[in-house]
């Protein structure tokens, strides 16, 4: 039975003239938790747009859960690179999450006792139900980020999406944030975009490659040769085992 709830061929999208992904094609399967790696304007961003149906690919199609992604966005979770804001202004932990059940309310409609539950459940998820009431601007940037993943949760999404979550996040903080994503798996299919491929491939499941191309096999086994396609250029690979080392070569 086909078991999967991402779908893309052969899809290609430009900037102008610029080719940002070429004939990219990814199936992500229920549950799945992969990771997506490559050098900065290798299109990372641009595929998980493609995936909200936030861009329209200039060729290819796109299947999100069986339908276009303009269909299924509302059962997709976002966590954006940057989720901007000013730090004075006066709102809370638990109104910044309440405004992820505008896809379900709408603009005009109040909040009733559901949504208050729901936002609540939310931060309990991601450990900041005893901090919903300090103002976002007041919290760290792990904290802050917790917060935004309790927004793309209220909504209760089957997929979540994050566009490198721990750029904001401090060391310490790291690894109790992968541990909330390997809880979260259990639930829903997760997309992570993310530099940090030594701490990222301890956690996810699976790794794919990005840089315009899409080098991907299912697999978090990851070969120098296409971590050298990606980044174009010579590598360190890092070695996991019971002594861990690197493996350098001449750049």
């Amino acid at each position: 039975m086909n078991n999967h709830v991402i779908n893309i061929e052969h899809v290609s999208v430009f900037y102008g003239d610029n080719k940002i992904l070429d004939d990219v094609t990814l199936s992500v399967e229920k549950n799945d938790f992969l990771g997506i790696i490559g050098p900065n304007g290798a299109g990372k961003t641009t595929l998980l747009k493609v995936i909200l149906g936030m861009l329209k690919p200039d060729s290819g199609t796109v299947s999100i859960l069986g339908s276009p992604p303009v269909v299924s966005r509302k059962y997709i979770g976002y966590v954006p690179q940057h989720s901007q804001f000013d730090i004075n202004f006066p709102i809370n932990a638990r109104d910044v999450v309440l405004m992820g059940r505008f896809s379900k309310r709408g603009l005009a409609r109040k909040y009733n006792k559901s949504d208050l539950q729901s936002a609540e459940e939310a931060l309990k998820k991601v450990g900041m139900l005893s901090l919903r009431d300090k103002q976002i601007g007041k919290l760290s940037g792990g904290e802050q980020q917790r917060v935004f993943i309790a927004r793309a949760l209220v909504a209760e999404p089957r997929i979540l999406l994050l566009d490198e979550p721990t750029a904001s996040v401090d060391v310490a903080s790291q690894t109790d944030f992968y541990n909330l994503l390997e809880d979260l798996k259990q639930q829903m299919t997760i997309i992570l975009v993310s530099h940090d491929i030594g701490v990222m491939s301890v956690y996810v499941d699976k790794i794919a490659c990005l840089n315009v191309q899409l080098y991907y096999h299912g697999s978090k086994e990851i070969s120098q040769e296409i971590l050298e396609a990606t980044y174009k250029c010579p590598v360190q690979m890092i070695a996991h085992g019971t002594i861990p080392h690197r493996v350098l070569k001449e750049h």
